[in-house]
């Protein structure tokens, strides 16, 4: 289901640092995000919709500064084309809200060989029960 807000809305429901991630596209500063270092079992979801993305099995350490996962929960996420700051890369977004979570690259490990480089600020993390 799509989640649409006002601008006024995210600004309300969101701290500073995510608003200007999840919904101007920004970036964090690598190493930075609470998440970084997070080896618990359980979910990453959308700080902006609580959708699903990534499950805790499926990240690894990357050493680029940002949490990174090798699969996404099916359907969860949105691919698109950036072609910003002289490069291209494909940017990942959250397919209920469209929240600007980062990119993916095709520099994983297996079994996808995919690396998804996720703001930590973008994501919240429900531990395992």
């Amino acid at each position: 289901m799509k989640v649409t807000k006002t601008e006024k809305e995210w600004k309300e429901l969101l701290s500073p640092e995510a608003f200007y991630v999840c919904r101007q596209h920004g970036t964090e500063a690598p190493f930075s995000g609470q998440l970084y270092n997070n080896e618990d079992e359980g979910v990453y979801r959308c700080i902006c919709c609580e959708t699903p993305l990534f499950e805790s099995h499926t990240k690894f350490n990357s050493g680029t500064g940002w949490p990174s996962y090798y699969e996404a929960v099916e359907d969860a996420i949105t691919e698109i084309k950036d072609s910003t700051h002289g490069m291209i890369r494909i940017e990942v977004r959250c397919s209920s809200c469209d929240a600007h979570l980062g990119h993916v690259f095709d520099d994983g490990p297996q079994p996808t060989g995919l690396r998804y480089c996720i703001n930590s600020v973008c994501l919240d993390f429900e531990e395992k029960n």
